[in-house]
């Protein structure tokens, strides 16, 4: 029987050919997660509606060390994003300030180019702080601030979970006017005597609304608490939670808030669908069919467990399917490289839990698959974020049962 004719294809696409076939949802079960429907996530794109922001102002015309701005030239800036041009100011003079911008904005920059600034004038005695909430995001942020601060005589330390916490503790004992770091090590280091939060300044919160959503406020209240020479608080994030407010109002006060985009919405250049998974068929047969298709080139699945994550992989690569994982099981050596795998297209499909969802730099990831429906709308939002980044097309497609 051919695909089209096969009735357990009905309401799917038609991935062979790229046709796409009319599904009929009215009639099925609405499957919800906290809320959500399959209508969720559907979304047509609508790039006509995404109009690129130009800032008015070059790289080189930022009021920002000229050393800063050759460092950002070599690495092929040549404006700043929206984010980055309309925190800059706030940021450099020193105010609180919230930050709300989706995935691959340049979110990092945004934070990063005006402190390195501020830590190079003569009358800065402070030190930086910035949290994040995983390994992946911390490690991306200190190459970033190296790269920025390139031949400044500034230094960093990350600290991440999945290391030596010896030769964390001897890194501390060095000169650093950064450090960066996830929760629950940085909170380690506190309570050993390791790190002195009374030499920091300036707190950072990378994606700030994951950082409390992921159960990390008891430690960032402790660690924020400990600053007790704290002058400057800066968040930055994709989404926004009413519901964190109360915490947010208490670590920050008076910010000055951009919002480049709502968040609330997925991005509007993402193609978004669903597909149903009927009786008799099985999620790993659709997978494997979608994925064999050239058109499917760069693409990362999503699954709740890490146990789901560790046998879709095996299952790919059984299907004869170059893939890997990430997830917290994994030693951090392991994550790196098989992200630097993906990166560089040696595997063609990464499977990982939410840990791949918040911040990460990865180019070009032509689809994102929830595996289950995500939890919710804002891990929804992260989840595909990955894809059709800093205006580029990309497609999203759920799997509900």
């Amino acid at each position: 029987m051919g695909y089209k004719n096969d009735p357990r294809n009905r309401g799917r696409k038609n991935f062979r050919n790229g046709k796409k076939e009319t599904a009929n949802f009215s009639n099925r079960k609405k499957h919800t997660a906290k809320g959500l429907t399959p209508d969720s996530f559907i979304r047509k794109a609508d790039p006509a509606e995404a109009t690129a922001y130009m800032a008015d102002r070059l790289i080189q015309e930022l009021p920002v060390h000229d050393s800063i701005i050759s460092n950002l030239r070599k690495k092929g800036y040549e404006k700043p994003t929206e984010i980055q041009d309309k925190t800059l100011e706030a940021i450099l003079e020193g105010r609180n300030l919230i930050g709300l911008a989706q995935t691959g904005t340049g979110k990092t920059g945004a934070f990063l180019i005006p402190l390195v600034h501020n830590l190079l004038r003569k009358d800065s005695s402070g030190h930086v702080l910035v949290i994040s909430p995983t390994r992946e995001l911390a490690l991306q942020t200190d190459s970033e601030f190296r790269s920025i601060a390139h031949g400044l005589k500034l230094f960093s330390t990350c600290l991440i979970g999945g290391t030596s916490v010896r030769r964390d503790i001897e890194n501390l004992r060095k000169p650093g006017h950064i450090i960066i770091g996830t929760p629950g090590r940085l909170t380690d280091m506190v309570r050993q005597g390791a790190l002195d939060l009374r030499r920091f300044t300036v707190l950072v919160l990378d994606e700030f609304d994951r950082l409390l959503d992921m159960g990390f406020a008891p430690d960032v209240n402790r660690l924020a608490g400990g600053m007790n020479r704290r002058s400057q608080t800066v968040l930055f994030s994709a989404t926004e939670d009413r519901s964190q407010k109360k915490i947010i109002d208490e670590l920050v006060e008076n910010p000055y808030i951009v919002r480049v985009r709502t968040g609330n919405i997925s991005a509007d250049n993402i193609e978004q669908e669903i597909v149903t998974v009927k009786d008799g068929e099985t999620k790993m047969e659709i997978l494997l069919e979608m994925v064999r298709n050239d058109s499917f080139e760069k693409v990362l699945v999503f699954a709740d467990t890490k146990r789901g994550v560790s046998r879709i992989c095996r299952d790919l690569k059984r299907g004869g399917v170059t893939a890997d994982e990430i997830h917290g099981d994994k030693s951090q050596n392991y994550r790196v490289k098989a992200l630097e795998s993906f990166r560089n297209r040696k595997i063609k499909v990464l499977v990982a839990t939410d840990v791949a969802a918040r911040g990460l730099d990865i180019s070009h990831v032509s689809h994102v698959i929830n595996f289950q429906q995500p939890r919710d709308m804002e891990s929804y939002i992260h989840r595909i974020g990955r894809t059709g980044r800093a205006g580029a097309a990309g497609r999203a497609i759920t799997f509900v049962n």
